[in-house]
């Protein structure tokens, strides 16, 4: 994928590339058909309700259809009540905040202040996403609401209506979620997994073969690799899986999609031909075939041993980085225990109830983001009041659904943030008010028209990250325009005001987010890698409390500091692709470098989780004092070299890395049965193989940092 990136602006025609980048963009892939009609389905059904029952607000529902998550399907029950408890909380808050600060401006001003912040915060730290987005959502339509001079009574009412539409867009969306899940039963996590590793499968079955590249294979392939793993890795993020399971498969995503971008680069490239090299290749897709099986059977699978590299052929160098990547899928199941029966902030009946992540506090970028979002919509809030132009109100809901899709985004997104409320609103929002709605006179005709912009909009919505964001900001603007009436406009003013709406929160999200508060996404993305050496460090080192409950509790955090720096990381990687300037290229050889760094770091991590039971003695794992004392040795080692690593990248004198140096030959006297009165319980065995794990992946990332 980096490989097909960065030979994009190397095209000699302007016309080319972007006719060969749409053709990538908008191209179908495996299950893009389906998600885009459940996406117009939703959407198109609550515009039919709301136009037909004449509901205030009805453009919001719709457009709540379109970025609402499609989670898990297993727990689409338990967010319908989310959902109503979320939107009730939200009017409830609404409603207590006029009692207390409607008749004084200056505390009406301080109330909204406060709570823009504690929405754009609850968006970053609440560990439900649905429920702030939805909490979140309610108050951002109701607050223009309330400033307007009209009795209270249609104050109150509003915010009802308001809580009804988001409410019946939810409910479509949940609604059409399960009636698909009921008639798809495919994992939404494994089967995707899956289709990738056996599009890979028929690539090289190609090859080993002897025969052309199947077209549709190479197609396929390059769909997977541009899409990228965003999706898989958003949904794993959101679902409601443990957090063990969803820290292993976060590690088996990352594999497979380094596995695909590297088949990607391989499609395109004349490789060795000989008998000993398609024999090789036979032999990996055989271990991804099997690895494909065993995930989709539910089975850990099993370990892989790569073949010596010198007898590798020189003229496929590509296949060998194929089977070191598959080799190390294995690795990430181990130690599969959770932790979750020890966490003092989880029940064992229901381990995600928890409102807040566990780094809510500790976490600095949940505060930056709220305090973003926040200075953001209030600079647009100050600004249509000090102008006294409730018309273009429309501001701060742009704040507020452009932050929808603003964790982790970076500088790319700026001409498509412009560009899409240029389309959506000022050519196909008036453009349509007034070519198109003149000559219709029936629901029927608007629906053929609003229905074609949303399939539109939602198939560029399920682009890559790339293009992705554009689809989202055409549909907003083009629904705040032509559903917030239940008649055909014959004044151009509405539309006016609400597209210059649009454009002043998109201009206040781009001054905040991408001038005031931001670098470039080459450097967020080495700063966040960093921040994640320093914090796994400092997971070696734990627990340093004695009481059980506190140290799980602090593991949980770090824990979930470094999974969400991961994700970070990823999102970061793809903002490079797009950043332009001299630094282009040193940008781009950085960000393969942290891509290919950042899986080995995964591993780690993952076995530094089980270690930490061994650390904590947690039933199951006790060892020896010695054995103790002599692993709490090595992981001081161990983070001094991350540590280092981290000190080396940052520009800056780093420490010897003493795991590397010094630690050898401490291992191999421990692991020395003769130098103990009895042989190695089970239990010991494993624990060196663990070290012996970390000394191999700290071996290699130390040759190249």
């Amino acid at each position: 994928m980096a490989n097909l990136a960065q030979a994009l602006p190397k095209s000699s025609s302007s016309l080319v590339w972007l006719k060969q980048f749409l053709k990538e963009e908008l191209a179908p892939y495996p299950g893009r058909v389906a998600l885009v009609a459940r996406m117009c389905t939703a959407a198109t059904l609550a515009m039919l309700l709301t136009m037909t029952f004449k509901i205030p607000y009805g453009a919001y529902g719709a457009v709540y259809c379109l970025t609402i998550s499609r989670e898990n399907p297993q727990a689409t029950v338990k967010v319908v009540k989310t959902a109503i408890v979320a939107l009730s909380l939200s009017a409830l808050y609404v409603l207590i905040g006029a009692m207390f600060f409607l008749q004084d401006p200056n505390l009406r001003l301080l109330w909204v202040v406060m709570t823009l912040f504690v929405m754009f915060y609850a968006l970053s730290a609440m560990t439900n996403y649905t429920a702030a987005a939805r909490f979140g959502y309610l108050l951002i339509i109701t607050i223009p609401l309330w400033d307007q001079q009209i009795p209270v009574e249609s104050k109150i009412e509003g915010t009802l209506w308001a809580f009804a539409a988001i409410s019946l867009g939810s409910l479509i969306t949940v609604a059409i979620e399960l009636i698909y899940a009921a008639l798809k039963s495919d994992d939404f996590i494994l089967q995707p997994v899956a289709d990738r590793l056996a599009a890979t499968e028929q690539l090289l079955d190609c090859y080993a073969g002897g025969l052309p590249i199947d077209e549709k294979t190479k197609k396929q392939i390059t769909q997977f690799a541009m899409v990228g793993t965003s999706p898989l890795r958003r949904t794993l993020q959101r679902s409601a899986f443990q957090p063990a399971y969803r820290e292993q498969m976060g590690a088996v995503i990352a594999l497979v999609g380094r596995l695909v971008d590297t088949a990607a680069n391989v499609s395109s490239l004349s490789v060795d031909d000989s008998a000993d090299a398609r024999a090789r290749v036979r032999w990996l897709a055989e271990n991804i075939r099997a690895i494909r099986s065993d995930l989709l059977s539910g089975k850990i699978p099993g370990p892989i041993e790569v073949p010596d590299e010198t007898q590798y052929s020189a003229g496929t160098p590509l296949f060998r980085e194929m089977e070191k990547t598959i080799s190390e899928i294995p690795q990430v199941f181990v130690g599969r225990e959770p932790l979750d029966q020890y966490s003092p902030s989880q029940s064992s009946a229901d381990p995600s109830v928890r409102l807040f992540r566990s780094d809510a506090l500790s976490n600095s970028e949940h505060l930056k983001f709220g305090l973003r979002g926040c200075f953001a919509a209030s600079l647009c809030y100050l600004f249509y009041n000090g102008k006294a132009w409730p018309g273009i109100s429309t501001a701060i809901t742009t704040c507020f659904l452009t932050a929808l899709s603003t964790i982790g985004s970076s500088r790319q997104k700026q001409f498509l943030r412009i560009s899409g409320a240029i389309v959506g609103g000022l050519l196909l929002g008036i453009g349509a008010e007034v070519f198109i709605l003149p000559g219709l006179d029936s629901i029927a005709g608007f629906t053929v028209l609003f229905l074609a912009v949303t399939v539109m909009s939602s198939w560029i919505m399920t682009s890559s990250p790339r293009l992705s964001y554009f689809g989202l900001q055409v549909a907003v603007a083009f629904y705040l325009i032509n559903l917030s009436e239940f008649a055909v406009q014959t004044s151009l003013v509405p539309a006016r005001d609400r597209v210059l709406g649009i454009l002043l929160g998109l201009l206040m999200m781009w001054l905040v987010f991408d001038q005031f508060w931001s670098v470039s996404a080459a450097t967020q993305m080495k700063k966040a890698f960093v921040s994640n050496l320093r914090l796994l460090a400092q997971f070696a080192r734990e627990p340093i409390s004695s009481d059980l409950r506190n140290a799980v509790g602090r593991s949980d955090s770090l824990r979930e500091t470094i999974n969400t720096n991961f994700d970070r990381v990823r999102d970061l990687t793809g903002g490079v692709l797009l950043e332009f300037g001299p630094d282009r290229e040193r940008d781009l050889a950085l960000r393969e470098q942290i891509i290919r760094w950042q899986t080995q770091i995964r591993l780690l991590f993952l076995t530094e989780i089980v270690l930490w039971k061994y650390r904590a003695q947690l039933p199951g794992f006790e060892l020896p004092k010695a054995l103790i004392s002599q692993l709490r040795q090595f992981e001081d080692r161990f983070a001094l070299t991350l540590e280092g690593m981290a000190d080396r990248l940052e520009g800056g004198r780093s420490s010897e890395y003493l795991l590397v140096n010094d630690s050898v030959r401490d291992q191999a006297e421990v692991e020395n049965p003769k130098a103990t009165e009895q042989p190695f319980s089970d239990r010991e065995s494993a624990l060196l193989a663990l070290r012996r794990r970390i000394q191999t992946l700290t071996s290699s990332l130390t040759q190249e940092i």
